[in-house]
């Protein structure tokens, strides 16, 4: 008997260790699944078949439902296909102009090293960080409220209800206090919203720069093998290869 090959599948969503386990346990509770395995820098699921499972492309479809109830998107995985991770880092000029509407924020802050002490106006304050709470930071409402959807909390949560908390105290305190409102907090909201794009941002980059050397390596592996099969030697692809084969290598 051959060796059972896994369905691979591209899933579209996960961002930390939380969002690995979950998918991995809306596969393992598919009809007809015997192990599921995903990849978080590959953003991939392997899952095996049981034996007896239903014709390949109703279980697919099965699969698909499966993760999509977990609040996640995932397609089927082309097997000969460079790995192409969804980014999850937001493009290069976003972040930059996170950065540069944050950085005005924290102006006093280290203007308070040297005993300076600085405010921006509060109307000023709200101008920089309504755009990076929620035009440049939509993303993490978006996935937040996915991972709500399908019961469950992940990073993206935590990043939208704290930074809105802030956000919302500072125009609290702003109404209450007006002109004279010398506590806010739109630095902290726009500078974890900025910080935590950064870090998905090299995370993405690595994951480029790591899976094309992957790709590169695959690439050299052989598309056929030789293989010795009562006592003629064939070449075979490799998916038809068996346990026990004998190969000859030139």
């Amino acid at each position: 008997m051959g060796i059972v090959q896994p369905v691979i599948l591209d899933v579209d969503g996960m961002t930390c260790a939380s969002c690995v386990g979950r998918v991995e346990r809306a596969l393992r509770s598919a009809p007809g699944v015997d192990q599921a395995v995903v990849n978080l820098a590959t953003q991939q699921a392997s899952v095996w078949p049981q034996s007896g499972t239903a014709p390949l492309t109703d279980w697919t479809h099965t699969l698909l439902t499966a993760v999509k109830r977990a609040g996640y998107e995932a397609s089927l995985s082309e097997p000969e296909a460079p790995h192409r991770p969804r980014p999850h880092g937001d493009p290069g000029w976003r972040v930059a102009l996170a950065a540069a509407l944050s950085l005005p924020l924290m102006a006093p802050m280290l203007a308070a090293l040297w005993g300076q002490h600085l405010m921006l106006p509060a109307w000023v304050q709200c101008l920089l960080a309504t755009p990076v709470q929620f035009w440049l930071g939509a993303r993490f409402y978006r996935a937040g409220w996915a991972a709500v959807r399908a019961g469950s909390g992940n990073m993206d949560v935590l990043v939208a209800l704290g930074t809105s908390a802030a956000w919302a105290l500072s125009m609290a305190l702003w109404w209450q206090q007006g002109a004279q409102a010398a506590h806010l907090y739109f630095e902290s909201a726009a500078m974890v919203i900025t910080l935590v794009m950064l870090g998905k941002w090299l995370e993405a980059r690595a994951k480029r720069q790591t899976l094309a050397a992957l790709d590169a390596l695959r690439a050299l592996r052989p598309a056929l093998a030789h293989v010795r099969r009562d006592g003629l030697v064939v070449d075979l692809a490799l998916h038809r290869l068996r346990p026990g084969d004998e190969f000859v290598v030139h």
